[in-house]
């Protein structure tokens, strides 16, 4: 094991996924270290007590995000690094103080809405300028420049020709859409930026602190590293469990690919393999139940249904998903003759579970109250509670038996429970500041107390990105809401259905994968929910399948070059083009292709309609044959190497199954038959 181990601190300097960060010493570190940890405060604060109304702490959360990242990120890549300049420190703090605006004077917008004051209108267009220049700074110019197109939309659309125009908007309506209310920046996915998102992500961050990536990596490395072409699927199986966490693909890249691509390089893949069998298998974090992307979340409060029903929705195509990959990543090591990592250099699985069991245990809690009624919030509070004990506890347990440590993590464990539903927050602060103070005294707790610090500073730093990108995309939200631009759109993809329900799914995809180029997950799927979706629904697509057709071609635009972000990420470790990563990892996700397009024609895939088990377990088998399919066909491999017209053969089977035509079902499986016979009995011959 030794042989293969990778040091997990490693950072991957290459890569930046978020804007260019600035790398602050002295005075501007401790300034900008203590801002977010006050940020990552104020979340618990406000998930524990819930002191402000939804307006007031949607602004404080933008008031916070400003404060972050214009500290955090300069105006250039060739700006200060080391030290924050006085101007972003203007712009910082005042991005800060504009958020108390409506704290300050929340009555008094509420009795004027609609007709807003000269310094309302001051104070929204300040704070929509400076919106703009951190998503910039973060996220790029690609969203910056979407978002101002529909700005400008908003301001001069009236002059555009037919059904383009709009009826016209005066400067006070549009500005006051956009900031003042609850329609634009602080729209439905702030809202969920500053609830759920933060929250989870914290958690995320808490888990990986704790030893999660340790326990998975080992996990993983014991169920298959011994198999054929072991250390790729021990990557595809790591990050389908680290995906379990962490909803971000990239991250998860430049976490568990640290580990998972040098040991697949090492045993005879090739660099651009590596990287995209990481990079596909992390990007299907968005999707993997139960903490699944930040858009899962934004989705269940758009369509206002429980957080459950999308996880529900989303179990078998990520299960499909992570199939897909394992297969494919089977076939290679088939085709290359790969050989799995040496028996005595895998770790045992019994012991790792027996040795770090305790490590799932807020994990399994936050899937239980999920899927028994509780809100994703009260869930993911009660999670991350677990793990700050969990965390709080090593250094302690350390010094006492191992006995009494377990008797009194599960008194504190029922104390909590207990608390949340019978007497509310207040114990379990006092059982976790209890554990602070006792780290003071123990040999080690120093160390403990300084990974909560640093978790709690990394989960504020990873949620700017997410945050600033929901803000922003408030602005696209607000246009819409306002000229009611998107019935225009709707109304094409209506058209185009009446004849072909097809040919309208394949042309949102292509919306998707356009809008992918250049901008996040979030706002690509806010933007195509907002536009095609609703038309979907129309056709008769079911509700949830709409949405989550559009949130799949989402993910997949990071795995499709030319911006392929995951393959970015990727391509920094394994040192390979990341162009070719992207291709490979485009190959290797086919099923992110099929499913979407499969559980349209048959909702059973997502569990919408109130499926029959037979009807569940019928669609999954006809998938399950077209990813046995199309793996040997892409791959050019099953138990031999195919020819051309056996490949060919494979594709058409695979189209069949999927087409949902009539009698498709049936020409799909005697063609399928008919390739597996042919292909069975030639690799006999050879």
């Amino acid at each position: 094991m030794a042989d293969i181990a990778i040091d997990e601190s490693l950072e991957v300097s290459e890569f930046e996924e978020h804007g260019h960060q600035r790398l602050l010493m002295g005075w501007a570190a401790r300034l900008a270290m203590f801002s977010a940890l006050s940020f990552s405060a104020y979340q618990l604060y406000v998930a524990a007590f819930q002191p402000f109304s939804s307006l007031t702490m949607r602004a404080l959360h933008v008031s916070f995000l400003l404060l972050l990242i214009f500290m955090f990120y300069p105006a250039t890549k060739k700006g200060h690094t080391s030290t924050i300049p006085w101007y972003d420190l203007l712009l910082s703090f005042g991005g800060f103080a504009l958020g108390f605006y409506h704290m300050i004077f929340e009555a008094d917008l509420i009795e004027r809405s609609g007709d807003p004051t000269t310094a309302d209108l001051v104070v929204a267009t300040l704070v929509t300028i400076l919106v703009f220049e951190a998503a910039r700074r973060v996220v790029g110019w690609a969203l910056t420049l979407v978002c101002l197109t529909f700005l400008a939309y908003g301001f001069f659309g009236q002059y555009l020709p037919g059904d383009l125009a709009h009826r016209g908007f005066g400067f006070d309506q549009i500005v006051d859409q956009l900031y003042l209310g609850s329609d634009g920046i602080l729209g439905t996915p702030i809202l969920v930026s500053a609830t759920y998102i933060f929250l989870f992500i914290l958690f995320g961050t808490f888990l990986e602190h704790a030893g999660m990536i340790r326990l998975f990596n080992a996990l993983a490395l014991g169920l298959v590293g011994r198999a054929q072409g072991g250390p790729a699927k021990v990557a595809v199986i790591s990050s389908g469990l680290m995906g379990t966490i962490s909803g971000s693909g990239v991250a998860n890249v430049l976490t568990v690919g640290q580990f998972t691509i040098p040991l697949m390089k090492k045993f005879g893949y090739t660099s651009v393999f590596a990287g995209a069998v990481e990079a596909t298998s992390s990007m299907g974090g968005q999707i993997m139940p139960p903490v699944m992307g930040a858009v899962a979340f934004i989705m269940a409060e758009t369509l206002n249904v429980p957080y459950a029903d999308i996880v529900k929705a989303a179990v078998i195509p990520a299960t499909l998903y992570y199939a897909t990959a394992f297969w494919m990543v089977h076939l290679e090591a088939g085709r290359l003759k790969l050989m799995g990592v040496p028996e005595d250099e895998c770790p045992n699985v019994w012991l790792s579970l027996k040795e770090n069991w305790y490590l799932a245990l807020p994990l399994v809690v936050l899937v239980y109250m999920l899927f028994h009624g509780f809100t994703p919030m009260f869930a993911g509070m009660m999670g991350l509670t677990l793990t700050s004990m969990l965390i709080l506890g090593t250094a302690i347990a350390a010094r006492i038996s191992a006995t009494a440590f377990r008797y009194t993590f599960w008194f504190a464990l029922g104390l909590s429970a207990a608390s949340f539903s019978e007497w509310g927050i207040k114990p379990v602060i006092a059982v976790i500041a209890l554990l602070v103070f006792a780290n003071f005294f123990v040999k080690g707790g120093d160390v403990t107390l300084s990974t909560m610090k640093t978790a709690m500073i990394n989960g504020a730093k990873q949620a700017l990105g997410v945050g600033i990108a929901c803000a922003i995309v408030g602005v696209i939200v607000g246009v819409l809401t306002l000229t009611g631009a998107a019935s225009s759109f709707a109304g094409f993809i209506l058209e185009i259905g009446q004849t072909s329900l097809f040919l309208s799914l394949f042309l949102t995809m292509i919306a998707c994968l356009l809008l992918g180029m250049g901008i996040p997950t979030i706002p690509n799927y806010i933007i195509t929910s907002s536009i095609a979706a609703p038309a979907l629904l129309k056709l008769g697509v079911p509700l949830i399948v709409s949405h989550m057709f559009v949130f799949y071609f989402g993910i997949m635009a990071d795995l499709t070059p030319p911006v392929a972000l995951a393959a970015f990420a990727a391509a920094s470790i394994a040192k390979a083009p990341a162009m070719k990563i992207g291709f490979k990892a485009t190959q290797i996700a086919i099923a992110g292709f099929i499913v979407p397009f499969m559980a349209v024609y048959d909702p059973a895939l997502m569990l919408q309609g109130d499926p029959t088990f037979l009807a569940v377990v019928y669609i999954v088998f006809k998938a399950l044959l077209a990813i046995f399919l199309w793996g040997g066909a892409a791959i050019g491999y099953l138990w031999a190497p195919l020819s051309t017209l056996q490949r060919g053969l494979g594709i058409i089977s695979a189209i069949a199954l999927v087409a949902a035509l009539p009698i498709s079902d049936e020409i799909g499986f005697t063609l399928s038959l008919t390739f597996i016979i042919w292909v069975w009995l030639t690799s006999r011959k050879k």
